[in-house]
């Protein structure tokens, strides 16, 4: 059994000199005078003096612009503040960089069900954009139309994404296991000009044909005036007969344009440069806009300070391409690292696949959520031991809290000499709040730190300031990668209503956070999902910690729901492992391990026995909608099926909260 807080690994001292982290702090005390102690001291710096953090960051990576900087940024007032006036950068030409100084070297490693492991050069990856950015302005698209992408990972994908972003049109995605609805919702918002669409992908040995769905999302686009078409599992496939189809082979038939006479449209401080959307369980899906300069800045500086990539690493997070991890996998070449690029069932065809993957292309950056860990240990599987995994230096964990038990599953099980990371963020940032530095220990289910530049806190309902307290999840001091605004947001009132309207001037993420006194952090889940208990707040995840150290259950949900008269019901659904099932002893027992690990405020009213635990597609437990469910709350205004990796288990609930005669019921929504 890990101890939440026990020290787990320390960086040696070549690791620690060796990182990008320790380059920029001895250029600030070479070009800057600054001198800092340890991260900590860098960081209090870094958000203090907002300006002069951020101009360093500018000028350390040597951002190309059309003019020079003059300002950061106009004020600190949030929302509304204005970052880096005056320039003109592009950030496809950034990500690019690095393809003049190893033309030959491999940027993506990419594999699929579909096609065996492979590898692109920047030389191939170069061309192939400048080519697609040539086509696409031929086909008249300008700065500032959308292009949208129902595409899988592939290597296409990303050609896609910079040869939009490279000429100034603005890059939306969704995945291709999206339902029809759930892509029409997002792309309808912003009225696409073109379209890249694959006939289909594959998953755990099945195919999934999208031909129907591509003709209906066409059909619900007005807006559309071409389709890029891939034939992924039809190679020879042709095009199905739809508005101004192109085959992509067909796109690439175009002579090569040299680097040196290809132009990037490099574009003012407030030009859009994708609109990515909020997972869209809950009501129509945020329009979430982000300018060219404020992610390059961000992601220049999460790649290199709190990834630590450079040239020579390999990156792999398991990710779709309607994830912001999947554009966060893409801005590793911003390092000169490469990716690695993978599309299907991350445990088929054995369920160590995905660690075959890492040993085959060198991984050094291994990525996943905490439910692949789960996996990982049901299969009983020990990585370290049957794969040759010695370039692996570091693991990055994001899309839910992990516990000191996923933590130690690593060590134990992958390697003891491993930076072991957990990351917590947003898309509406694109990036982290919270995450890794590469000088710091490791501590068992702790996130490492606050990101440089980020002025996070955690907050009592009052304002107050906790330390060592869970509170609310606040960023007190604005930062680059803010969005510019939400589309078809007039006035910036959703936008407001989003962040702001709690403690105005203040971002208000919506999670719960505690910052220890050693500037640890641990992440509790959703605030608009938190326990109260009589006026005590829970994070779910410490339930969940709790109740899965129990041998019979398998996986677990729990929610909250306000009565009349001021009461709460709070309810525990339980999957249980094969051959076990919920009987008196067993909720004896579950109650027992809660009140002993965590306190008797922690013990359910009620536990229920499920066949399965709704997960949205990017591994999240479904606990706003399921909370909305049982609050009266219809289905379609609660929850989007196509968001659902398993959508038969929201059925359950919909039932219970039909049925159920364990509390007092009154529909709060109609």
């Amino acid at each position: 059994m890990v101890a939440e807080g026990e020290l787990l690994w320390t960086p040696s001292a070549e690791f620690v000199q060796r990182s990008n982290l320790v380059r920029y702090m001895g250029w600030l005390r070479r070009e800057r005078g600054l001198e800092f102690a340890d991260y900590h001291a860098l960081w209090q710096w870094s958000v203090h003096d907002t300006e002069g953090f951020w101009r360093s960051i500018w000028e350390f990576f040597d951002v190309q612009s059309d003019t020079p900087l003059q300002r950061v940024l106009d004020s600190k007032a949030m929302p509304g503040t204005r970052w880096f006036e005056g320039t003109r950068v592009n950030y496809a030409e950034h990500l690019l960089r690095h393809q003049s100084q190893s033309p030959d070297q491999v940027v993506f490693h990419h594999i699929s069900e579909t096609r065996p492991l492979a590898g692109m050069t920047w030389r191939e990856l170069g061309r192939q954009v400048r080519i697609v950015a040539t086509q696409l302005r031929a086909m008249g698209v300008a700065p500032g139309d959308r292009v949208v992408s129902y595409m899988p990972n592939v290597p296409e994908t990303a050609v896609a994404m910079m040869a939009t972003t490279a000429i100034g049109a603005v890059w939306s995605s969704a995945a291709p296991e999206f339902g029809v609805k759930t892509v029409t919702e997002r792309f309808s918002q912003i009225a696409p000009k073109l379209l890249f669409a694959a006939d289909g992908y594959r998953f755990g040995g099945r195919d999934f044909r999208r031909e129907a769905e591509v003709r209906k999302i066409v059909g619900e686009l007005p807006s559309l005036e071409r389709v890029v078409w891939l034939p992924y599992l039809d190679p020879e496939g042709q095009p199905p007969e739809l508005p101004g189809v192109l085959s992509w082979g067909r796109l690439l038939e175009h002579p090569d344009v040299p680097a040196g006479d290809f132009r990037y449209a490099r574009v003012e401080y407030d030009h859009p440069l994708w609109v990515v959307f909020s997972s869209g369980t809950t009501g129509l899906p945020k329009a979430i806009v982000h300018s060219h300069v404020g992610v390059l800045l961000e992601h220049l500086k999460v790649m290199h300070f709190h990834l630590d990539l450079k040239p020579g690493s390999a990156m792999f997070f398991y990710s779709t391409t309607g994830w912001m991890m999947w554009n966060m996998v893409i801005a590793s070449l911003l390092t000169g690292s490469a990716a690695v690029l993978y599309d299907g069932n991350p445990a088929y065809p054995t369920p160590d696949f995905l660690w075959k993957l890492a040993a085959n292309t060198g991984t050094t950056s291994f990525g996943a959520s905490p439910t692949f860990v789960q996996m990982m240990e049901k299969a009983g599987l020990h990585p370290g031991d049957t794969h040759d995994l010695s370039r692996l230096e570091a693991v990055v964990l994001g899309g839910a809290p992990s516990t000191p038990e996923t933590f130690g599953w690593f060590y134990r099980c992958v390697k003891r000499d491993l930076w072991v990371t957990s990351q917590s963020g947003g898309t509406e940032l694109c990036s982290g709040f919270v995450g890794a530095a590469p000088t710091l220990p490791v501590h068992a289910g702790e996130i490492q730190t606050r990101c440089l530049g980020m002025d996070v806190h955690a907050w009592s309902d009052g304002g107050q300031e906790r330390i060592d307290d869970v509170g609310e999840l606040v960023v007190t001091t604005p930062f680059p990668s803010m969005p510019i605004h939400f589309w078809n947001d007039a006035g910036g009132r959703r936008y407001r209503e989003s962040y702001f309207e709690t403690f105005p001037g203040v971002w208000r993420h919506g999670d719960f956070i505690k910052i220890n006194r050693r500037g640890g952090c641990y992440i509790y889940g959703r605030s608009d999902s938190t326990l109260n208990r009589y006026g005590v707040r829970i994070g779910t995840a410490e339930i969940y910690r709790a109740v899965e150290q129990v041998a019979e259950v398998a996986d677990s949900l729990i929610v909250c729901c306000e009565l009349p008269g001021g009461n709460f019901f709070m309810p525990l659904f339980v999957r249980l492992k094969p051959g076990n099932g919920l009987d008196d002893a067993l909720r004896v027992k579950i109650n027992a391990r809660l009140r002993e690990d965590c306190s008797p405020r922690h013990v359910p009213d009620r536990i229920y026995a499920v066949e399965a635990v709704p997960y949205t597609l990017t591994g999240k437990k479904m606990e706003v909608p399921v909370r909305k469910i049982l609050m009266g709350w219809p289905l379609e205004k609660a929850a989007s099926r196509d968001s659902m990796m398993n959508p038969e288990a929201i059925d359950f609930f919909v039932r219970f909260a039909q049925e159920s005669i364990d509390y007092q019921w009154r529909p709060a929504h109609a």
